[in-house]
């Protein structure tokens, strides 16, 4: 696919498949090298710390070379909603969402005004005609509370370019920022932006060419030998599906197969490197930051699990499309440097982990969904409907309560809730108000630790739940829906960290670090001053030896 792009964008620079050991030697970096000319910022949804490691073995691509560099195999996100909004709004600005105020990929404000109190992260719920879902609301970045580094490199030099691109706009919204000069993700039409905002004419050459592959049908990919061992049909719901053993096979204009695959990727990474070329980042005075949010893992993972031949077949694809990037990258002669991480882990579906040594893994109880649950203690206790609004663990009081009717509403629901076999703890508001921010190493955080890090007084819910590990929170498998993430277990938490930059002695740090710790680390790369007060990360020294990357 990246080829396929870069044909039609006239990319200059290496051709697909170039072997990754035929750049120029270069100097060893060292505490005095200067600053690199691009940061590249990768995203891979869903791409856990125990996926990473199940395939790094058979990586030759890029990801091949990013373990080459500065390994933190053992990185967090370190808070307990582990969902794709959260954890991109960490990566580029220091921050846990308990300060971001991305708490959920969607929560609830009961005033606004409109019939949908439902707020998506990444919309401006103000405009006239919108609502949460359905592709009727108005993309922003308005609720992110805190800079990013690209906004902080702008506000050093104005002459820095800050460019992002994903297949999901909330990876694209919450990594890019408020100062970004172009901000795009995958749409079915090709590219798309903000409301009102016109693509650059490189950006719309993108979307076309990417339009013209989505309308294209594609056949089923040949599985690779050491796929075979994943190629076994797992039945799932009750219509007799099966998942376990696609190809990736699609009619032409499925956009939804389109994005869970490399093709989607691929279109990402053309689509950074055409803009790259288009306006000379990595050329000027100043150091750039281009950000990419590869999605696809994610639509795997939540479509087909995470131990299939689709997963085998979308990690041997995201690494050789990976590999052509940088192959690209490199005949620029731009000395950049890569981190690559992810908004979160992810966890197989339970029907395959029943067969395969996790007996105990379940399907949650539908009763404990938010309506049915507050709709039966309305009933009991006489009190207004509807009582309850959720959306994944936050819970939320309707507002026309009086005291006494909240005092009796949490009575009878936290007793209810906290006696269920599949709910590990819940947690009020009133509590985790109360509980400080952890500074301790993310390894070793309690439950309330990972709970109040995703914590905002004014967007989480009035009680936060958690369910017991391995209890995947979709009551009935659908079409492109059978597992997922969202755990305060440490599956979806842990994700890689890696470093790559020409010259960078490699080594392999498995203590738990964090995601927040990303941007003070960048930033110290590039001599880029930051109040350290606040920030939740710290900077993670890159230099193997008695040197330090930390200014």
């Amino acid at each position: 696919m990246t080829t396929a792009i870069a044909a039609v964008l006239c990319l200059t620079g290496a051709a697909a498949g170039l072997a990754q050991d035929t750049a120029p030697a270069v100097q060893k970096v060292t505490a005095t090298t200067p600053a690199p000319k691009l940061i590249v910022m990768i995203a891979v949804d869903q791409l856990s710390a125990d996926l990473f490691a199940e395939y790094r073995g058979k990586f030759t691509g890029g990801f091949a070379r990013l373990a080459a560099g500065a390994v933190f195999p053992s990185g967090y996100q370190a808070h307990g909603a582990t969902e794709t909004c959260p954890g991109h709004s960490t990566i580029l600005t220091g921050n846990h969402p308990a300060n971001t105020g991305i708490v959920a990929n969607n929560y609830f404000d009961l005033s606004v005004p409109r019939d949908d109190k439902r707020v998506y992260c990444a919309e401006d719920e103000s405009v006239a005609g919108t609502a949460s879902g359905g592709g009727k609301y108005a993309p922003s970045v308005k609720h992110l509370l805190v800079p990013t580094l690209g906004d902080l490199m702008k506000a050093r030099d104005p002459r820095t370019q800050v460019v992002s691109v994903a297949g999901k706009d909330r990876a694209a919204i919450m990594m890019g920022g408020h100062q970004a000069d172009e901000v795009m993700w995958l749409a079915p039409t090709g590219l798309t932006s903000y409301r009102g905002t016109a693509l650059s004419p490189v950006a719309a050459q993108a979307g076309t060419a990417i339009a013209a592959a989505i309308a294209q049908p594609r056949p089923g990919l040949t599985l690779p030998a050491d796929c075979a061992a994943h190629d076994i049909a797992i039945p799932v719901g009750s219509k007799g599906a099966t998942v376990g053993t696609g190809r990736m096979a699609r009619e032409g204009g499925n956009f939804r197969a389109f994005m869970a695959s490399p093709e989607a990727d691929g279109a990402v990474l053309a689509t950074g490197a055409a803009l790259r070329q288009a306006r000379k980042m990595g050329e000027g005075a100043a150091t750039d930051l281009l950000i990419l949010g590869l999605s696809a893992t994610d639509y795997v993972g939540h479509g087909t699990g995470t131990e299939g031949s689709e997963m085998c077949l979308q990690m041997a694809g995201l690494d050789r499309e990976l590999g052509d990037f940088f192959a690209r990258l490199d005949a620029t002669g731009i000395d950049y440097a890569v981190v690559l991480t992810a908004d979160h882990g992810g966890h197989d579906l339970p029907e395959r982990n029943r067969q395969n040594a996790w007996p105990a893994a379940a399907r949650v109880d539908s009763a404990l969904d938010p309506e049915a649950m507050g709709k039966a203690v309305a009933e009991q206790l006489g009190l207004p409907q509807p009582l309850l609004y959720g959306d994944g663990g936050d819970y939320y009081l309707s507002k026309t309560l009086t005291a006494p009717q909240r005092k009796a509403a949490l009575a009878a629901i936290l007793p209810r809730l906290r006696a269920h076999p599949q709910v590990e703890a819940v947690a009020t508001a009133e509590e985790l108000a109360a509980h400080p921010i952890s500074k301790r190493a993310p390894d070793v955080w309690t439950m309330m630790d990972k709970l109040r890090a995703s914590f905002h007084p004014q967007r989480s819910g009035d009680f936060i739940i958690a369910l017991q590990p391995r209890v995947t929170p979709i009551p009935e498998p659908g079409v492109g829906y059978v597992a997922t993430h969202g755990s305060v277990w440490d599956y979806d938490r842990r994700v890689p960290m890696l470093f790559w930059r020409k010259g960078l002695a490699g080594f392999e740090q498995p203590n738990a670090v964090m995601t927040v710790d990303i941007l003070p680390t960048l930033a110290s790369l590039i001599g880029l001053p930051i109040d350290t007060t606040k920030i939740d990360g710290r900077c993670l020294d890159l230099l193997s030896g008695p040197e330090s990357s930390c200014r």
